[in-house]
């Protein structure tokens, strides 16, 4: 199985038996969500902030406003961290110091490029919107050129990667697993509710079947 190779950067220090670098794995975690956390230095400080992203082999594409400062900080570094994770589970302990969580996460280390043609842009955009919800891109208007030329589209090569997962019950200490006290793990997950039409036409109209295929998938 192919894996990233292990540097200073990316090497997990704690928590060493939870760690992966295992290629499919990383990809696996980045297919399930589409949001990331996208780290960068604006004026000498640090910021992170969510992005909504889509992933293709060794890529990862956010997409933003021609003036979005952060985009335009990560270009000219040429260099960013992104980071996505998966609450799985809440895990309470007989101790509140090991209560903890079951998570999937993943810390991506690469370059960066502008994505320039306007066919390539067109088609991230068409990626990243049906991360969000699969065949949507296909029911849309087509975008006006004038929004094509105010957004600006990134292309992140993923260089090193690493992963942590937990999906293990309570560790509480040998001499507490007789107090009468409950300890448990309490499962978490995103769920769906049943679509809301906007005002307008869309009241009178049939929900598509694609959206009402993703409600009943993720309800």
């Amino acid at each position: 199985m192919k894996e990233y190779p292990q540097s200073k950067i990316n090497r997990v220090k704690r928590g060493q038996n939870r760690a992966t670098y295992n290629v499919e794995k990383i990809n696996s975690i980045l297919d399930a969500g589409f949001l990331c956390y996208v780290g960068y230095i604006y004026d000498g400080k640090p910021i992170s902030i969510p992005m909504a992203y889509t992933r293709r082999d060794d890529k990862v594409y956010i997409h933003g406003s021609t003036g979005n400062r952060m985009l335009l900080s990560i270009l000219e570094s040429e260099e960013t961290s992104i980071t996505v994770m998966h609450l799985d589970g809440l895990v309470l302990a007989r101790s509140g110091l090991h209560h903890s969580v079951n998570y999937r996460s993943v810390t991506l280390f690469g370059s960066l490029k502008k994505v320039e043609n306007d066919t390539d842009k067109t088609e991230v955009l068409k990626w990243i919107v049906n991360q969000m919800v699969p065949n949507q891109w296909d029911s849309l208007r087509p975008m006006y050129q004038k929004e094509l030329d105010r957004t600006l589209v990134v292309e992140f090569t993923i260089e090193t990667a690493s992963a942590k997962v937990r999906d293990v019950g309570v560790a509480d200490e040998p001499e507490d697993y007789d107090l009468d006290v409950w300890a448990g793990i309490v499962p978490i997950k995103q769920v769906a509710e049943y679509p809301i039409a906007d005002e307008g036409k869309p009241q009178k109209m049939e929900i598509p079947k694609h959206i009402l295929d993703y409600y009943e998938a993720n309800k």
